[in-house]
């Protein structure tokens, strides 16, 4: 009897240890329909074996309509069409080293696993929660969170999150969202938006913008004593957005120093790191610098609290 409960015991103990192997993010997918694309997509540039493996990961997963929205979307017919490179610049741009979980996602800017066409510099990435709503890049979003792995955690996306430019963080963060409509108004003869979408190696890309905050904005609006955006003049707003952008540099705030000059699109800025970051314009008006190294694929961007002033 007592040999009989012994067995027993030890065959239960064993049974519970199997329940608590869990199976790997890469295994997950592997056995879900739902997943063939990414599963295929992950084999084919060799990210199957890490996903597989040891290690702690974050994982954003596609589906398969994600997948083939993206395909038809950048003009493939399958994903065998995408370069490699690409496509592995891709889905690691959906991978974060270390677990994430739901309950755990604070709005604020993040780092993927993918790197920059600057310098391989890692390539940031806006998430936004808002009511435990999930938003990356300003383009995808959780749909299913928490589904544990042994070497890590999977959220479901509902779309593939693209490689961001600059552009991509100015829409997505809402805290830039007065400096979205200042670079988009209508009436700008100069196109901001595709200009800071230049890829990296076409001229003048890469660049380094120091993003004004939305009450950098509201300040300037009653410095100017003026209600609203359109209140300032066309040629007056251009030459001032232009003072926030560095052209053919991905300057980092490591390499900023007391009173180095800095050649805008619109003139020479002084930046100083005394005392904290700052750049100080023509006017002698000092704008500090609240956020660093923001990486996109094609430049650096930096927030700041006080719009640059030409004038």
């Amino acid at each position: 009897m007592l040999l009989f409960i012994y067995l027993n015991s030890c065959s239960k103990d064993e049974n519970e240890s199997q329940m608590v192997i869990q199976k790997t993010i890469f295994d997950h997918l592997a056995s879900s329909m739902g997943y063939s694309y990414l599963t295929y997509a992950l084999q084919r540039t060799d990210l199957d074996d890490v996903l597989n493996g040891a290690g702690d990961y974050t994982l954003y997963a596609p589906n398969n309509s994600a997948f083939i929205s993206f395909l038809m979307r950048e003009g493939y017919s399958s994903l065998d069409e995408v370069p490699i490179e690409s496509l592995k610049k891709l889905l690691l741009n959906h991978v974060m080293v270390g677990q994430l979980r739901y309950r755990d996602f604070k709005s604020g800017y993040y780092s993927t696993a993918a790197n920059s066409d600057v310098d391989d510099l890692p390539l940031s990435i806006y998430i936004n929660q808002v009511n435990m709503r999930v938003t990356l890049n300003g383009s995808s979003r959780i749909v299913q969170g928490n589904v544990n792995a042994s070497n890590g955690v999977i959220h479901a996306v509902n779309a593939v999150i693209p490689i961001p430019s600059l552009v991509t963080f100015v829409l997505a963060d809402p805290n830039l969202y007065n400096l979205g409509l200042a670079l988009t108004r209508d009436d700008l003869s100069l196109d901001f938006p595709t200009i800071l979408s230049t890829e990296n190696g076409s001229v003048p890309a890469p660049f380094t913008v120091f993003a004004p905050n939305n009450i950098a904005f509201v300040n300037l609006l009653n410095e100017l004593q003026v209600e609203r955006l359109s209140s300032i003049d066309e040629p007056n707003l251009i030459l001032t957005l232009k003072y926030h952008v560095l052209g053919e540099t991905n300057t980092l705030s490591t390499d900023l120093s007391d009173s180095l000059t800095l050649n805008t699109l619109g003139g020479e800025i002084t930046a100083n790191i005394s005392g904290g970051a700052s750049l100080t314009d023509g006017n002698a008006r000092m704008s500090n610098i609240i956020t660093v190294d923001i990486q996109a694929n094609n430049g650096v961007l930096h927030i700041i609290d006080k719009v640059i002033l030409p004038f």
